[in-house]
């Protein structure tokens, strides 16, 4: 498992994509954090990293299915799939590899918005930033990124085409993150059963996870994700690999 992961992980910053990425996210959160309007502290006027938070999940929306677009397209389409059968490994293993790369990548590439936690306390004028939300908000951050990265193998599992793979995943990220969240908002839905449809999207468990407060219906929510996203990858490999 360890072996497959180092040599997915190794593979996406054998090139410049790896560091353009880390580039690009870094750029855009600083931009909106820093100087857009309406958007950055100064505008705010107090020391808080909300625009962050609220901008990074749609960021990742479409970044990690970018980055998970081609685990397994790619194996299929250049036949590399077949040898992959022939190693000592797992079905299991493969996947597993491939999921921890993977996030091993988005931990990587987030782990640098740090330096926005020093420079917020840096400027705070007063008691400082709110500790404990920011270590929410980026746990919630994590389970996201997890979350989305289990659906994007998942969906490269299904099809050699490593677009349509990115084009799949993104919606189902989209829709599981907000798609939700608008059914709630609906007139035909209000009285109770907005409550309900708010709370299978994954936007409602991020705003509780950021509050600073770990619930366990939270934790249990994404996790189930994950675990749902990774038995699908892994039944659809096995398929694969008896056909």
């Amino acid at each position: 498992m360890w072996s497959i992961c180092k040599k997915e992980f190794g593979q996406f910053f054998s090139n410049l994509t790896g560091y353009l990425t880390i580039f690009l996210f870094l750029i855009v959160n600083g931009l909106f954090l820093f100087f857009f309007e309406d958007s950055n502290l100064f505008d705010r006027g107090f020391a808080s990293l909300d625009s962050f938070f609220e901008l990074a999940p749609w960021i990742l929306l479409f970044m990690i299915p970018a980055i998970s677009m081609r685990s397994f397209s790619d194996e299929y389409k250049n036949g590399t799939f077949e040898w992959l059968k022939t190693k000592p490994v797992t079905m299991s293993q493969i996947v597993m590899g491939k999921y921890m790369a993977i996030l091993l990548i988005v931990l990587v590439i987030t782990l640098p918005t740090i330096s926005y936690v020093y420079t917020i306390q840096s400027l705070s004028a007063n008691s400082g930033i709110d500790v404990g939300g920011i270590l929410g908000s980026y746990l919630g951050l994590f389970l996201i990124s997890a979350t989305y990265a289990a659906i994007g193998i998942a969906c490269s599992s299904h099809t050699q085409h490593a677009v349509v793979a990115f084009l799949l995943s993104a919606f189902v990220c989209l829709f599981m993150y907000e798609g939700f969240h608008a059914f709630s908002k609906m007139a035909a839905f209000r009285g109770g059963l907005d409550y309900y449809f708010d709370l299978l999207g994954i936007d409602a468990h991020y705003r509780s996870i950021s509050r600073g407060v770990l619930d366990s219906r939270d934790l249990i929510y994404f996790l189930s994700l994950i675990f749902l996203s990774l038995f699908i990858t892994r039944r659809k490999i096995q398929h694969k690999q008896s056909s």
